[in-house]
């Protein structure tokens, strides 16, 4: 279930939002606030926060900031009767801004937006590559490894296999940030996807085992506890 938080000081406008997101339960939970510190004061995260601007006490802006300052991530869109406050809007990175009157339809397809948007930064950074097939693009978590064999790069995902033409060198520098490591001189692995290690064999989620040079070995050791303990 998402949480939404509706701040704004007409309970007009409250009722308003109240007959707007009914239609939306149980998918999402909204509270209502008429105040800047009613809703800083709750204590409560939100996935999406509607808040007004001119508000008594706390502004929509200033609100904003403190919620900033505890929150990143909280998809805040400003549904004002004010058209010249969007550059403030964009120093608090709000995702919306709606000029009242707002219809059901204008928050519903704002409020989905947001939600497929945040789907879409759950998947992470992407990567992309020119593979035999033509420009692909691929979520990092879901690239298991690349291998070098008859002067091709294998690239192995948990669902699919793609071949490409490239150096494993360069494959190995572009995917450094991302928590690859080079075991072997032919392959580039996603310490995510490595299971165990054993000896000089890395046994992997998708089930298979892949070599483990001896002259790699201390340092990929050494690689996968550090990237271990970054998770946590």
């Amino acid at each position: 279930m998402k949480r939404i938080a509706v701040c704004d000081d007409e309970k007009c406008m409250r009722d308003q939002m109240r007959e707007y997101l009914k239609d939306l339960e149980p998918v999402f939970q909204a509270d209502y606030y008429e105040s800047g510190n009613a809703l800083l004061d709750a204590g409560i995260f939100y996935d999406v926060i509607f808040l007004d601007i001119d508000m008594r006490g706390l502004t929509g802006i200033d609100t904003a900031r403190i919620w900033r300052s505890k929150d990143k991530k909280a998809k805040i869109i400003y549904v004002t009767a004010y058209e010249d406050f969007r550059e403030y809007a964009f120093s608090v990175h709000a995702f919306g801004y709606l000029v009242k009157p707002v219809s059901r339809e204008k928050i519903q397809a704002l409020l989905q937006e947001a939600m497929d948007y945040e789907q879409e930064e759950a998947v992470g950074p992407k990567v992309r590559f020119q593979t035999d097939e033509g420009f692909q693009e691929f979520p990092v978590r879901d690239i298991c490894y690349f291998e070098y064999a008859n002067r091709k790069i294998k690239l192995v995902t948990t669902e699919c296999l793609f071949h490409m033409r490239g150096s494993i060198g360069d494959i190995a520098v572009k995917m450094e940030s991302f928590g690859f490591a080079v075991p072997h001189k032919s392959f580039v692995v996603n310490l995510h996807h490595v299971k165990n290690l054993k000896g000089y064999d890395m046994f992997m989620t998708n089930g298979e085992i892949l070599p483990l040079s001896q002259k790699k070995s201390a340092e990929l050791r050494e690689m996968l506890t550090r990237w271990l303990a970054q998770q946590i």
